[in-house]
């Protein structure tokens, strides 16, 4: 209990917003028993920015985020090793996406593993605080902490609205479950294809990431409708 009270103090303290320790034991590729996995909201300006479609500051955060993400899991870390465990931190330089945009371990298993969310009809993890608008992070490690409850099923239930706005058309309005393979929720080639074509037209340059459909998330608009009200 006290070690994985410290490990969290450390990765909040180094800005995580959300925090989970999962049991990674049986999922393909991982040779570590646990999973910490965090994640930061992605800044409500940016949100209210891209309801149009992607934008030069989206693409800035995306990548500040992701630099901030590997400053946190490296503290992480670096902090389990120091109390004698082995621990690996899956930074952006060390974990390269195949060309079906693919990693070994996924972050986004990571997550549901450790209870953060789930993985909505948009194939992005879903949170009950943010919603869709999160960027995430994790590491592996060895040490004995204390693990939460995995989320196996979506919660999305008979939703629809993330499916009817991606301008791509990529979406499969599938509920996912544990097991379930990335191709049964979305189309990837359409949704990277549109997702250029969009930034492209607004920004000026090609880039892969669109965001439409965690802006229209239910549970990202509860977090926009909430900070809204705290701030009046």
């Amino acid at each position: 209990m006290a070690l994985t009270e410290a490990l969290e103090k450390v990765l909040r303290d180094a800005g995580a917003a959300l925090v989970g320790f999962g049991d990674m034991q049986g999922v393909e590729n991982c040779s570590y028993p646990v999973g910490v996995s965090v994640a930061i909201p992605i800044p409500i300006p940016i949100i209210e920015g891209i309801t149009e479609g992607p934008t030069k500051e989206y693409s800035d955060t995306y990548y500040a985020m992701n630099a901030k993400l590997n400053e946190i899991i490296t503290q992480g870390a670096n902090f389990l090793k120091e109390q004698g465990y082995q621990a690996f931190a899956q930074t952006t330089d060390v974990v390269k996406e195949d060309s079906n945009w693919r990693t070994k371990i996924p972050h986004k298993t990571v997550a549901t593993r450790a209870g953060l969310g789930w993985i909505g009809k948009s194939c992005l993890l879903i949170t009950p605080q943010f919603g869709g608008a999160v960027r995430i992070s994790s590491l592996l490690t060895d040490a004995p902490l204390q693990l939460h409850e995995p989320i196996n099923h979506s919660k999305c239930g008979d939703c629809q609205i993330c499916k009817e706005a991606c301008p791509a058309q990529a979406l499969k309005g599938v509920l996912w479950h544990l097991g379930m393979k990335r191709e049964e929720l979305f189309e990837k080639e359409p949704c990277k294809k549109k997702a250029k074509e969009l930034m492209k037209a607004q920004a000026g340059f090609e880039q892969d990431i669109c965001g439409k459909c965690f802006v229209v998330c239910p549970y990202t608009q509860k977090y926009l409708k909430k900070k809204s009200a705290l701030s009046e």
